[in-house]
C-alpha cells in the first residue's frame, strides 16, 4: 500500500469571476491539455502514451486523492490556499472534481468555486459530485485560454496538471491574468526524474525512469521547475514543500505508476530490451519485497499588491 509521506492572510476579492470567452490572452493559439490516460500524441519525437490503463480516469484520480500521500499533500495545499468565506477559487484541470466540495465548504455560501477542465467525461463526474453544491460551477474549457475575466479570482489551484499540458507557461500566464492583485496560486506537480524502483538490475530501473522522463510524461520534471516558472509568470513564491510517495506493494504501485503498461510500450518501441524487461517486471510483481518512490512538490505563490 502507499505509505505515509515524509511531512514537511490574504483577503477575498469583492468581485465575482465571470465566464468570458473573449478574455483569454492566447486567443490566436488554442492548446489542449493531454489526457494522461487515453491520448497518444507525437510531439518532436516522444510519444506521450495512454500509460495507465488500470482503471477508469475518474477512479484513478479518486484513488490518488484517497491515498495516504494524496490526503497529506492535498490537506497541505488547501491550507496554503487559505480559503476564507466569500473566496472565489478556480480549480484548473479539476478532472472529476474531487477537491471542489472541500473548497465550497471552506468558501461558504458567499464564495464561488469554479472547476475547469477540457475532458467532457470527467466533468460529468464533477457535475454529479457537486450537483448539491450551489456555489460550485463546472466549465468545459482549455486552461491555456481561461474563460474568466481578468482580476476576477482570489485563488487558483492546479494539481498534477501542468505535467501534461502543451505549454505550462501559457497556463501560468493565464492564472496570473485572472487572479486579482492579492491573489494566490497553489500548484502541485511531480518530478518523474525522482522515480525510484528497487531491483537487483539497477541499470534497467534507471533506464525505465529515463524512458518515463523522455517518452511518457510531456513535462516530466516540472515539479522542480515550478518556482522558476511561477516567478517568470509574475508571481512571488512564498512556500515550497516536497512530498514523497512510496509503495511497498507492487500491485498498488502499478495502479498509479502503470509500469507494466509503460514497459509494454517501451519494449514495442525498442527503447527497453524485451527479455531483460520481462525478467524485471516478473521479479517486481512476484517478489516478496517491493519498493518504489516518487517525489512531488507543492508550491504556493501570490501576485504582489499593486
Amino acid at each position: 500500500m502507499m505509505g505515509q509521506p515524509t511531512e514537511l492572510t490574504l483577503s477575498p476579492s469583492a468581485t465575482r469571476a465571470v465566464v468570458d470567452e473573449s478574455s483569454c490572452v492566447a486567443q490566436e493559439d488554442r492548446f489542449g491539455p493531454v489526457d494522461e490516460r487515453r491520448t497518444v500524441t507525437k510531439v518532436g519525437g516522444p510519444r506521450y502514451r495512454p500509460w495507465l490503463e488500470v482503471a477508469a480516469p475518474s477512479d484513478y484520480l479518486e484513488n490518488i486523492a484517497n491515498s495516504a500521500t494524496g490526503r497529506s499533500y492535498k490537506a497541505y495545499a488547501k491550507s496554503l490556499l487559505n480559503i476564507e468565506r466569500g473566496t472565489v477559487i478556480a480549480d484548473l484541470g479539476c478532472g472529476a472534481g474531487v477537491d471542489l466540495p472541500a473548497y465550497a465548504e471552506a468558501a461558504g455560501p458567499t464564495g464561488q468555486v469554479i472547476g475547469i477542465d477540457h475532458d467532457h467525461a470527467l466533468l460529468g463526474h464533477a457535475r454529479k459530485n457537486s450537483a448539491h453544491l450551489p456555489t460550485v460551477s463546472i466549465t468545459e474549457a482549455d486552461i491555456h485560454c481561461l474563460p474568466l475575466e481578468s482580476d476576477s479570482v482570489d485563488r487558483i489551484h492546479i494539481d498534477r496538471v501542468l505535467q501534461h499540458v502543451d505549454v505550462p507557461a501559457v497556463v501560468l500566464a493565464e492564472a496570473a491574468r485572472t487572479l486579482h492583485h492579492e491573489g494566490r496560486i497553489v500548484c502541485v506537480e511531480p518530478d518523474w526524474a525522482t522515480l525510484t524502483i528497487d531491483h537487483r538490475d539497477a541499470a534497467l530501473s534507471r533506464s525505465y525512469t529515463h524512458h518515463v522522463v523522455e517518452q511518457v510524461i510531456r513535462n516530466a520534471t516540472i515539479g522542480r521547475a515550478l518556482p522558476r516558472m511561477l516567478g517568470d509568470a509574475g508571481f512571488t513564491v512564498h512556500a515550497i514543500a516536497p512530498f514523497t510517495a512510496h509503495w511497498t506493494d507492487a500491485l498498488e504501485a502499478d495502479k498509479v505508476l502503470g509500469f507494466r503498461d509503460v514497459c509494454e510500450h517501451a519494449v514495442a518501441d525498442g527503447t527497453l530490451p524485451a527479455a531483460q524487461t520481462q525478467i524485471w517486471i516478473n521479479d517486481l510483481m512476484a517478489g516478496p519485497q517491493f519498493f518504489a518512490s516518487l517525489s512531488l512538490f507543492v508550491v504556493s505563490a501570490h501576485i504582489e499588491s499593486a
